[in-house]
């Protein structure tokens, strides 16, 4: 097949290993492809962040409000209007609501992996990441993408057993925290698919 016309495929990590391979040694040397991959790739993250996680089972939902009570010290309250007058011990409730969300939505990719983002009460946030593999050439990009703006790149790591990143800048309410795979240091807008999106 033409590498021309594995662009789109490409943008939608649609590939297989030997097609993304042969694809992005065609994609160093052509002008042409990197143009359109850059157009596309708007268009495949929109794709990817439009998606609603489904909602989290009671039991799970539960669980998790038990384990938060028990040890409410770890558990950094994410503020919203409508909580700020019922005081920490509900801003607490709803952050490991949020941390409920995430693990639904994670645990239908991989059952290896696990993503916990923690938003601080000043928006400030930090991702931790386990059971991700290190990838030779590659790193792995977060992104904090406002309401209706453009993902803005928020902190570069590895990967390996266990990973905590402070993210760049605030995170907005409303807005998606992602995580794609990109060339080795980093990219300035997403190239690949994210394999992680949170609703904040």
């Amino acid at each position: 097949m033409d590498p021309h016309d594995l662009t789109a495929a490409y943008a939608l990590d649609a590939l297989d290993p030997d097609e993304t391979e042969a694809y992005e040694r065609h994609l160093s040397q052509c002008e042409e492809c990197r143009e359109r991959l850059a157009e596309l790739n708007q268009s495949a993250a929109a794709l990817a962040f439009g998606a609603v996680a489904p909602a989290p089972p009671a039991r799970l939902r539960e669980s998790i409000l038990e384990a938060a009570a028990a040890e409410r010290t770890n558990v950094a309250p994410l503020l919203r209007r409508r909580w700020v007058a019922r005081g920490l011990a509900v801003a607490a409730a709803a952050a490991a609501c949020i941390a409920v969300g995430l693990g639904v939505s994670l645990s239908q990719s991989s059952s290896t992996r696990t993503f916990t983002l923690m938003i601080h009460p000043d928006r400030t946030a930090e991702l931790h990441v386990s059971g991700l593999p290190t990838r030779s050439g590659k790193t792995y990009e977060a992104w904090v993408i406002p309401p209706g703006r453009s993902p803005r790149p928020a902190g570069l790591f590895t990967g390996g057993t266990d990973t905590t990143l402070r993210l760049r800048g605030t995170v907005p309410q409303h807005g998606v925290v992602a995580v794609t795979v990109e060339p080795a240091g980093g990219s300035k807008q997403p190239t690949t698919k994210p394999f992680f999106t949170a609703s904040t």
